[in-house]
């Protein structure tokens, strides 16, 4: 009878012993996962911000900013901002970790190579080549160059740019010219060509467009796609 008694008792002891360690198993658990989600955050947008700026967002969560090399050019953003981020915006991560960003270089700049005399095609692959954008091609008729060739560049040879417009000679129509499409050349050097091919041409008063190099042309008569002949006016205005 005794032995009995001791029997349960030991029983009920680890029992007892067996709840507590499940109880225990339980809260552990269930607080190492309070624990890692109160570590976890997701992943802001730093695209187009500067370093300070995506400096200071990422501290306030508790993550760190780290600049991955070398910085990528790119036309649409400007030098200094973040361009790519990893993780990306919205993942969810965990405390402390940094996140990589790849910085913008700004718009590719390097040396305009020569162009005039070159074929149309031949032009496109060289700047696509180099990394130049090329912003416009206008277009001119004339019997003095061969069809399909870069008669005129802007910027000129051995300048430093991104960019690159130039104007391209079609074959002359019969009767007269096809007033070329002028908006963003050199105002100076589209007169110059016109007026080598005997044109009249006047470059009226400038007027301020921000974001427009001086002298570029902003406004034209008549307008790209009209027939002229030599005897016609042809008026330009650049900017200033």
């Amino acid at each position: 009878m005794a032995l009995g008694r001791g029997v349960f008792s030991l029983g009920r002891v680890l029992l007892v012993a067996g709840g507590l360690c499940a109880t225990f198993l339980l809260f552990f658990v269930m607080s190492l996962r309070v624990a890692i989600r109160s570590r976890e955050v997701p992943v802001p947008a730093l695209t187009g911000r500067s370093v300070n700026e995506a400096s200071a967002l990422l501290d306030d969560l508790g993550l760190s900013l780290r600049i991955e090399a070398p910085a990528r050019a790119d036309a649409r953003m400007p030098a200094g901002r973040v361009l790519v981020q990893d993780p990306s915006p919205g993942v969810v991560t965990r405390r402390p970790r940094s996140v990589k960003v790849w910085l913008s270089a700004g718009p590719a700049v390097t040396v305009v190579p020569a162009l005039v005399g070159e074929a149309e095609r031949t032009a496109q692959l060289r700047l696509q080549g180099s990394g130049l954008t090329v912003t416009d091609v206008a277009e001119v008729r004339s019997s003095s160059h061969p069809p399909g060739t870069v008669i005129a560049q802007f910027p000129p040879p051995d300048t430093r740019s991104g960019e690159v417009a130039i104007l391209v000679n079609r074959e002359e129509p019969s009767g007269g010219y096809v007033m070329p499409d002028l908006i963003g050349v050199d105002g100076e050097r589209a007169a110059n060509l016109l007026r080598s091919r005997g044109f009249r041409v006047t470059v009226v008063g400038s007027q301020p467009y921000p974001g427009i190099p001086p002298g570029t042309v902003i406004r034209q008569a008549p307008t790209g796609g009209f027939e002229v002949g030599p005897s016609d006016g042809i008026s330009l205005e650049v900017s200033r």
